[in-house]
């Protein structure tokens, strides 16, 4: 019992404090685009992240005593305080061998009503009926008499490390990680129902990354979480880098007993949830779930027989679209612009997985079961051997602003705001400058890049735009 309320404080903790100590991009991984604020699903408005984490005893698996990896996350689209709020939502699946329930109403009705939970593969039920009496007992319906609901309930399967067949995540857990959710940073790795999911090889779990799109005159964030449990470690690739094959030297898992079942490698699941604020409907919001796999693929995931690989995304815009009793107008963006979001998805799911391993640390399970952590080292050693280790120079912004012409009455503008420096040519919308190195910086926002001039004074001269070929500027004040 002492330990219980230890395992509670422990959650409560993780939640709150500001950030993971080191994340993907602190091992100089490079990633495409441009993140938010926290690199978070929550730098999406209104979204909230909470969660329980159960970590309870050593050594052999006895039924129903643990060892216990394993826990709770609760994602609200639009924050515990707003109750019944729905917004538009779809799904899709990679692979079926897994589980999302109520994802049959999302399709049928375009709104997703209820908070997101995410367990192990055989707490589904538990979480279910414990967020069910939950809406009964905060009136989650407010005050609708004969309201009925399908909560959304996620799994993977961590039987690797728990003790999964002990049924250990209770009603007090769910609500914990009800209680816990909250907006700002939010904690990956062994985290929530993350806890004691492998990925890839290693010990993987809860992850989260975000990407800012500009669309023309306006700017959308999509973020993600993922509970990463999946993949063989010989197809691990990060950065376009072979890491995997690379570190098969590596110890990475230490397999001694199974709870009741062999996991066979490759086997396992991936949860991926995907907010934006971008506002689509739910026709759109299924063609963003569908780009998913595209960033598991990415990283090394292959959809095998045994894994399920289930995403959902929503939309926090149109925000009074859902009635019973009268009619609405909805606003949505155009499928010829919604290209960018793609993208965004893509990249965030990538980084997201990454984030998850990289935050993990070694966990050691049933039966003395134990999976290593990615090793940091060693991947920063891979990366460099592939010339894909990114350290982000510190430059000075001054030495950039100024104005650069192109052709007579076109200009190039570089300015700073608010601590980034931007690109803005004569009529066009600004772009982010990423910078690679004190020459060279990344305009994601067109696919291209600017690569700037010095002089034997160290002061700039030119610039020139990579994008369909080379277009030069040279500055003039």
């Amino acid at each position: 019992m002492k330990y219980f309320f230890y395992t509670l404080i422990m959650a409560y903790t993780i939640q709150t404090v500001s950030a993971q100590p080191t994340r993907a991009r602190d091992l100089g991984i490079p990633f495409v685009g441009i993140t938010g604020e926290l690199n978070a699903i929550t730098d999406v408005k209104g979204v909230e992240v909470g969660y329980c984490t159960i970590i309870e005893g050593n050594g052999a698996n006895i039924l129903g005593q643990g060892p216990i990896r394993t826990g709770v996350t609760a994602v609200f689209p639009r924050g515990k305080a707003k109750k019944f709020s729905p917004v538009y939502a779809n799904w899709c699946s990679l692979n079926g061998n897994g589980e999302m329930t109520g994802t049959t109403w999302i399709t049928e009705s375009g709104f997703l009503e209820t908070p997101i939970m995410i367990t192990n593969t055989n707490s589904v039920g538990a979480v279910r009926q414990a967020v069910l009496k939950w809406y009964v007992d905060t009136d989650w319906y407010s005050g609708e008499e004969w309201w009925y609901t399908y909560p959304v309930v996620a799994e993977t399967y961590d039987g690797f490390l728990n003790d999964i067949y002990g049924f250990h995540v209770k009603e007090e857990h769910v609500l914990k990680a009800i209680k816990n959710a909250a907006s700002g940073a939010v904690a990956e790795g062994n985290v929530g129902g993350g806890t004691g999911m492998t990925c890839l090889g290693f010990k993987g779990g809860t992850g989260t990354s975000s990407r800012i799109v500009n669309i023309e005159d306006s700017t959308y964030t999509v973020g993600v979480l993922v509970q990463a449990n999946f993949g063989a470690k010989h197809n691990l690739s990060i950065a376009g880098v072979p890491v995997g094959m690379e570190l098969m030297h590596i110890k990475s898992e230490e397999y001694h007993g199974s709870p009741q079942s062999n996991r066979k490698e490759g086997d396992g699941s991936i949860i991926v949830i995907v907010a934006t604020d971008a506002p689509l409907l739910p026709h759109q919001l299924k063609r963003i779930a569908q780009r998913v796999p595209l960033g598991v693929g990415n990283v090394g995931g292959r959809g095998e027989n045994g894994s399920g690989d289930i995403f959902l995304a929503f939309s926090t815009a149109n925000e009074d679209a859902f009635s019973r009793t009268e009619t609405k107008s909805a606003v949505t963006l155009s499928n010829d612009m919604i290209s960018p979001l793609f993208d965004a998805t893509v990249q965030s799911v990538e980084e997201a997985i990454i984030n998850a391993m990289v935050a993990a640390e070694t966990m050691e399970g049933i039966n003395g079961n134990k999976c290593h952590r990615l090793p940091h080292e060693a991947t920063i050693e891979v990366l460099k051997k592939y010339n894909r280790h990114e350290i982000k120079p510190e430059i000075d912004k001054e030495k950039y602003i100024g104005k650069y012409e192109m052709r007579p009455k076109f200009y190039i503008t570089i300015f700073e705001d608010e601590g980034k420096l931007y690109a803005q040519a004569t009529g066009r919308n600004k772009w982010e400058l990423t910078p690679m190195d004190r020459t060279t910086f990344n305009i994601f926002d067109i696919g291209g890049r600017i690569i700037f001039t010095f002089n034997e004074n160290q002061n700039i001269t030119e610039l020139v735009i990579l994008s369909n070929g080379e277009h030069p500027a040279k500055k003039i004040e």
